[in-house]
């Protein structure tokens, strides 16, 4: 019987910051003390709360550290494990707290979340299938193993769980279509390919809560009648698919996965494909075909999966935190709570990844009709620097940025598709006011258009007129009927494109025009980019009413363009800078301003 619990966030955000020396760390003084049978050391999943990581919570002490390193170790370990006394100075503090916080509650990021989906992340051992059985997991299992087909197809549908994957189609309908569907043999099958830029959800419940996942398939295949599923996830996410094979060879040990699973006469086999990170195998379609060993590009619609899938047979295909909310659902008196929470339309909670110019950044789970404000700013802490917020890009590269006077709008399918995002599969980026809007838009642009599988004319061609047309404007040589152009071309591609991915990939642009025309416009009329980051439009300027000579600028200067004397006004040479900001970042007394390039005349006087 250990003592203490020792949590230490072992998903991949951590320990891309340490996580694994604090771990070694631990693991070694423990051993040089002979504590290791009175604490027990755990890596588990993701808290979340991946800017102050790593993180490790003591239970059951309720003790939240964080910014741990090894140097750390011996202090917790001699005041905390052995004396009884909480070291305050590895506790949660910010400018959002008064007080070092002690736990969970008492940390402002988690107080408006409600997690459903990662309630077991961080809690329990991922590589141990006894801690999640001891939390209830395959109970819901269990429990659909004594229902019929549509007994358990009709809870689904009677919670309003819509897939979590982007397009928000009614999950339950997608798996009465899959079981309808003629055929003796049926796939199950989860889309874990996640490829968009700063979205790590689907990641961090495999690797913090890996057999959820499980049972939510084993539940879909029980609902279709499907024997057999692939869950296909990209080669870059190695943490999450060494968790998933243990899940799977624990779950076969416990007879939950295999032949007559539980004598109910239900046979269920699972098989890993590893994708190459392809963009485009986020379709269901491409996904499909990768599964089969063809080259990943979309195939019109219909016949859909349900009828006519992988290798021609029926397939349900889900994506991970779809398959992970469905345990929660078919639980006893699940289905009842689940419906308590979210809107009309939009049941249950949502997970997203907080990314960009953000305080808090990490992953969150919040209930569907929050607003944007509320998670920008109650949970992700607002903007760094007390910079002002300008934007959030919601969905990915496919999505729509949404400004700042739309901040109260609530986060749910209608809502933001409406303002011409869309929900994705949760990857929220917030700008700040440095962020050229014409620049993301040629950003994302040209990341679709790298990854456009090149199938269909509209995304292969139209995304390439598009992207030409935003560099020209990047580089002030736009005009105005460009902008009729790239609005033209934008809804010819969403009518017209093969797959969701090329009807959506205009959205960036279409959403930065109809809320930032303006910056449009001063790239083509004034040929400026107020943000200072199309750099043939700009120049810096040091204002001499601020500057205090204190010669950081100058020093940080990778060019040499700065000069002058301390205590005595800099200045740039616009010929030499080349314009990468850095002085920009080193000033305290923000004395560097984003002019339009001067004109020879003006150069010459």
């Amino acid at each position: 019987m250990y003592e203490k619990h020792l949590m230490i966030c072992g998903a991949t955000g951590c320990l891309s910051s340490g996580s694994a020396k604090v771990q070694q760390a631990l693991e070694e003084e423990l051993a040089n003390r002979g504590l290791e049978n009175r604490f027990r050391l755990v890596m588990a999943g993701c808290p979340g709360f991946c800017e102050v990581g790593p993180i490790m919570v003591v239970y059951p002490d309720e003790v939240f550290y964080c910014h741990l390193t090894p140097r750390d170790i011996t202090e917790v370990i001699e005041k905390h494990l052995l004396g009884g006394e909480v070291v305050e100075r590895l506790l949660y503090q910010g400018s959002d707290v008064e007080a070092p916080a002690r736990f969970y509650d008492t940390i402002p990021f988690y107080q408006k979340q409600k997690l459903n989906v990662l309630h077991n992340s961080g809690i329990i051992d991922p590589d141990n299938i006894d801690e999640y059985i001891m939390r209830g997991g395959y109970r819901a299992f269990s429990r659909a193993l004594k229902m019929g087909p549509m007994e358990i197809i009709n809870e689904v549908k009677r919670s309003g769980l819509r897939g979590r994957g982007g397009a928000g189609f009614p999950t339950g309908l997608k798996w009465e279509f899959t079981h309808r569907a003629e055929g003796e043999k049926k796939y199950v099958v989860c889309n874990a390919d996640e490829g968009d830029p700063g979205a790590f959800m689907d990641r961090s419940i495999l690797e913090g809560d890996p057999h959820a996942v499980l049972e939510g398939m084993l539940i879909a295949a029980r609902a279709v009648g499907s024997d057999e599923g692939y869950i296909y996830c990209r080669a870059e996410y190695p943490l999450a698919i060494s968790r998933l094979k243990k899940a799977i060879e624990q779950a076969t040990e416990y007879g939950l996965v295999g032949d007559n699973i539980l004598g109910y006469g239900f046979n269920f086999r699972f098989k890993i494909k590893e994708g190459a990170g392809a963009f485009v195998c986020g379709e269901e379609t491409a996904l499909l075909a990768s599964i089969e060993g063809k080259r990943g590009m979309p195939r019109p619609r219909p016949p859909f999966p349900a009828n006519s899938g992988l290798w021609n047979r029926p397939t349900c295909i889900n994506n991970v935190e779809s398959f992970a909310n469905i345990p929660l659902i078919l639980r006893e008196g699940g289905v009842e709570e689940y419906m308590q929470i979210g809107t009309e339309g939009s049941k249950g909670t949502k997970v997203f990844a907080l990314a960009g110019k953000i305080r808090n950044t990490g992953l969150c789970e919040v209930p569907m009709g929050i607003t944007l404000r509320e998670i920008i700013f109650d949970i992700g802490g607002g903007i760094k620097d007390n910079r002002e917020f300008k934007a959030v890009q919601a969905g990915g590269p496919s999505g729509g940025c949404i400004p700042a006077g739309q901040l109260d709008l609530p986060v749910d399918y209608d809502s933001l598709t409406q303002a011409g995002a869309i929900m994705g599969s949760g990857g929220l980026v917030v700008m700040d006011e440095r962020t050229c809007m014409v620049d993301l838009a040629r950003y994302f642009l040209s990341f679709t258009q790298k990854e456009s599988c090149g199938k269909c004319t509209p995304c292969r061609e139209g995304t390439k007129r598009m992207l030409e047309i935003l560099e020209r404007i990047c580089e002030g040589r736009g005009e105005m009927e460009d902008l009729d152009r790239l609005h033209d071309l934008a809804l010819v591609i969403k009518d017209s494109a093969l797959c969701g991915l090329g009807q959506t990939c205009p959205n960036p642009v279409l959403s930065t025009l109809r809320y930032f025309p303006e910056e449009y416009e001063e790239h083509i009329k004034d040929k400026f980019c107020r943000a200072g980051v199309c750099k043939t439009l700009f120049e810096y300027y040091i204002d001499p009413e601020t500057c205090d000579g204190c010669t950081r600028c100058a020093r940080i200067c990778p060019v040499g363009a700065i000069t002058g004397e301390r205590k005595e006004l800099h200045v740039i040479d616009p010929a030499i800078c080349n314009r990468c900001g850095s002085c920009v970042d080193r000033c305290r007394r923000e004395s560097i301003k984003v002019i339009p390039v001067r004109k020879e005349a003006e150069v010459s006087s």
